[in-house]
């Protein structure tokens, strides 16, 4: 009898972007450490925009970023396509153009075949070929956890970049992939195999997740970036509330989110009312929580979605709204799940309205 391949989500503490640290303890570690100066140094980490932005003699700009998280999939090769889109969507978001990256792998050798290793980092090096980038190397070492991600480094036109800080009051938002990848990844994680296997129960919102978590960014960001978009940011570990928590706060307005238009993968009820939240959705929501005002019908469930910790999420667009309307047209053509699901209002504040 053939054994069963093992199981990578087991090896892990928490499923792809949801092990990583919540945005309160990344604020409380990074607080203690004076930001960086340099005249080149275009975009920093002071208004937690998803890459660095450093000025090159010639007038361009390189974009570079790392991202680097545990089995997301027990699929070897699935886990390496997901870490790497995921990675080059950080470019994307500032509305660059990768172009080569090395790789990073942890790998517990005495528990896990080094046969896997490699199936991980072909998924990873095709996922990049697919998006236009060389994977030219990379570093390993033996660590207790499975872990896998790039560093990725790319290039911007300065003058029409994507930042946090580019948004207005009256700009419309909008959210180019729906969300619910940590809550389906967390069920996935929690159950039997058999759950994703054709007709269980996890299979089709584990389909549409794997589609989505390998769904290059690059498009919506060519087309935000073509119709004037200057204000943007990628939904990850911290939840789409929080990221557009630090949109607000670099762009010095407020917002409102209208829960009904916010896209979901399909199935994701059954698996709120089973409570298969992921610990970095909870500690996301939290972190967020005295920022918000939520109407009297908005269920708490809503809040859970808006917060879950995404992996290779979609990118959360600030424009005008005919270029908001146009974009979302343009991406719903091309196959993207996107949907206009709010505005941005004049709250210096930074207060998020969830209605």
């Amino acid at each position: 009898m053939d054994t069963p391949p093992p199981r990578l989500t087991a090896y892990s503490h928490g499923a792809g972007c949801a092990c990583k640290l919540g945005p309160g303890e990344l604020a409380d570690v990074l607080g203690r450490i004076a930001p960086p100066e340099a005249p080149d140094l275009l975009v920093g980490r002071e208004h937690g925009d998803d890459a660095v932005v450093w000025r090159r003699p010639d007038g361009r700009a390189l974009v570079a970023t790392i991202d680097v998280f545990t089995p997301i999939v027990d699929d070897a090769d699935t886990w390496g396509r997901i870490a790497a889109v995921n990675a080059g969507s950080d470019v994307h978001a500032m509305g660059g153009t990768p172009l080569f990256a090395v790789a990073f792998a942890a790998w517990p050798r005495e528990q896990l075949d080094l046969d896997l290793l490699a199936t991980v980092l072909a998924g990873g090096q095709a996922a990049a070929a697919e998006g236009g980038w060389v994977v030219a190397g990379g570093h390993t070492i033996d660590g207790p956890e499975p872990l896998y991600g790039q560093a990725v480094i790319g290039e911007v036109d300065p003058d029409r970049m994507l930042t946090n800080a580019g948004g207005d009051p009256g700009d419309a938002l909008v959210l180019t992939k729906p969300l619910g990848t940590g809550l389906t990844t967390t069920a996935v994680k929690r159950s039997d195999p058999s759950a994703i296997a054709p007709g269980g129960d996890l299979a089709e919102v584990y389909a549409a997740a794997v589609a989505e978590m390998t769904r290059s960014n690059g498009t919506a960001a060519q087309l935000a970036v073509e119709l004037g978009g200057r204000c943007a940011t990628d939904v990850t570990g911290f939840g789409l509330l929080n990221h557009l928590r630090e949109l607000v706060r670099a762009s010095n307005v407020g917002a409102e989110v209208e829960v009904a238009a916010v896209p979901r993968l399909p199935g994701l009820d059954p698996l709120l009312a089973a409570k298969w939240i992921p610990g970095g959705t909870q500690r996301n929501l939290a972190h967020v929580r005295p920022d918000l005002d939520v109407a009297a019908t908005v269920a708490e469930d809503d809040l859970v979605v808006l917060a879950d910790a995404q992996t290779s999420g979609g990118l959360l667009l600030a424009l005008p709204e005919a270029a908001a309307e146009e974009l979302v047209d343009g991406l719903r053509a091309a196959g993207h799940d996107a949907a206009r699901i709010g505005r941005l209002t004049d709250d210096p504040s930074g207060r998020i309205a969830v209605v």
